[in-house]
């Protein structure tokens, strides 16, 4: 069945998570992963959004932290700084699952702004609780659109720390965090070495035992299309 790089990012990105892991989500791609991972192997993930929600199952994908459907198929709403002081930085949550605009070789993220601070070229979302998530998180998946822009030599802005055991999820391959610089442990079908070197700002480092991705399954895309076009 035929599809698309984010499809096979996204299918790959939604494989890492585990049944019955309690996911700390952030908006956009990371959601559209976990909720395909809740409905494929993962139906007991608890899914915890910033905004305070709880085993969240929402019934299509949130447009933000703040949308009603969050609260309204969650098993319990919290404050934020219940979220935050109870949940994260006690410990609670296993995986933190993140976006960013730019990423180095270390893992380290930004979300903050392109160009200078104080005078960027592009304001972005902010940190939000980025830098809380990848810091107390037992394992953090990021995901991104990997490319000269995105895997930069330097950060414009750095967000939130890189992390142990940090899993980076691409269009064109996975990377993991090993001895603290993100190497390259698989390709997705039809992805080339030297696509990723070319689309990479430093001197990418690649498993000797470099791995093909299984490509989506049926069942995969299906249930993905179906949560983007809710």
């Amino acid at each position: 069945m035929e599809h698309s790089a984010d499809e096979m990012m996204t299918v790959a990105a939604a494989r890492e998570l585990r049944d019955g892991e309690v996911c700390f989500v952030g908006i956009g791609l990371p959601s559209t992963a976990a909720n395909l991972a809740r409905g494929m192997h993962a139906p007991d993930v608890v899914l915890i959004y910033e905004s305070g929600t709880i085993g969240s199952k929402p019934t299509r994908l949130p447009l933000s932290i703040g949308d009603g459907d969050l609260a309204e198929t969650a098993d319990s709403v919290v404050s934020v700084p219940e979220i935050f002081n109870y949940w994260l930085q006690g410990g609670r949550i296993d995986v933190g699952f993140l976006g960013a605009a730019q990423i180095d070789r270390f893992g380290n993220l930004n979300s903050t702004v392109i160009g200078s601070y104080d005078e960027p070229k592009v304001r972005l979302p902010g940190a939000g609780g980025a830098p809380e998530i990848a810091a107390h998180t037992r394992r953090v998946i990021t995901i991104i659109r990997q490319s000269p822009r995105t895997f930069v030599p330097e950060l414009d802005f750095k967000t939130s720390l890189g992390a142990p055991g940090q899993v980076v999820i691409t269009d064109l391959g996975i990377l993991r965090r090993t001895d603290g610089e993100l190497v390259l442990e698989a390709l997705h079908p039809g992805v080339t070495l030297e696509q990723a070197r070319e689309a990479t700002g430093w001197d990418l480092q690649v498993a000797g035992d470099l791995e093909t991705t299984d490509p989506p399954t049926q069942e995969e895309l299906a249930l993905l299309r179906e949560l983007e076009d809710a």
